[in-house]
């Protein structure tokens, strides 16, 4: 696990963060199992397993939907362009490695608000001889600025895969969310498809809100839970593809001769631009 000295982190441009107060992208990358987190993250991560053993679970769910999506977007849709809001720190299986890897000359842009997210990304995150991987640093609530700087790498006159996963549990404001989420998808063109995923109660119930409410108080990322219902209303005016806002694990899971995949705490959804 990372634990970076403060002459390290200044040397890194990290200096400015706390990292004493657990960040949401680092307690992903912990139950992920990567490395890029440090012991304030650990402990919260920890906490929340103590209650919700499965957490870990949902968290892979989550990649495997990013990655079931992408195959989707990018074979079955011809989408060749990705907006990745609220990218996180770079784990397996990103967005441009998969979109790449079907079709290299994917274009695609990360957009975080983390500090330590745009370092990691720089460094990690890297372009294809076809396609560029570009980075913007700003956050969902600026979407003017997210789509200005995304302009330099996207065609908006062409579709783009819009990606919001496990983002917009951050704002805590529905109405507020729910604007910002309309804005971004009312600057895209017709055949582009949103991808978004929420936390939600609906599976752990009580224990869930409690851990939030946890997390919030000890300073992090602010988090909340919506319902399958709340969720849906993000893909207002889209057509929601089937099987419609669902469980990440049960959004067209690869065949596995297991039976029917258990429910995450991660609900999502794809919807086309008409």
């Amino acid at each position: 696990m990372s634990e970076h000295a403060p002459d390290a982190a200044a040397s890194n441009g990290t200096s400015s963060i706390d990292f004493s107060v657990p960040h949401s992208s680092r307690v992903w990358n912990y139950w992920l199992g990567g490395e890029d987190n440090y012991a304030a993250d650990r402990a919260a991560g920890d906490e929340v397993i103590d209650t919700i053993p499965d957490i870990p679970v949902g968290a892979r769910a989550e990649r495997a939907f990013l990655n079931r999506v992408i195959r989707h977007l990018v074979l079955d849709a011809g989408i060749r362009q990705f907006l990745d809001v609220g990218t996180g720190l770079p784990t397996m299986d990103n967005t441009h490695e998969v979109a790449q890897d079907l079709a290299p000359e994917s274009r695609i842009v990360y957009v975080d608000n983390d500090p330590l997210v745009m370092l990691h990304a720089r460094a990690l995150l890297s372009s294809t001889l076809e396609g560029p991987t570009d980075y913007v640093e700003a956050d969902l609530r600026d979407p003017e600025t997210i789509l200005q700087k995304s302009a330099r790498t996207l065609d908006f006159s062409r579709p783009v895969g819009l990606m919001l996963l496990g983002v917009v549990n951050h704002i805590m404001d529905s109405e507020e969310s729910y604007r910002l989420v309309a804005r971004l998808v009312e600057a895209l063109p017709a055949g582009s498809h949103l991808a978004l995923t929420h936390s939600t109660a609906e599976v752990h119930g009580e224990p869930m809100l409690r851990v939030m409410r946890e997390m919030n108080e000890r300073g992090g990322t602010p988090i909340r839970a919506r319902t399958r219902q709340e969720i849906e209303g993000y893909f207002e005016g889209l057509e929601l593809l089937e099987p419609g806002v669902v469980s990440c694990s049960l959004w067209r899971p690869e065949p596995t001769g297991l039976g029917t995949p258990p429910e995450v705490y991660l609900f999502g959804g794809v919807g086309r631009v008409g």
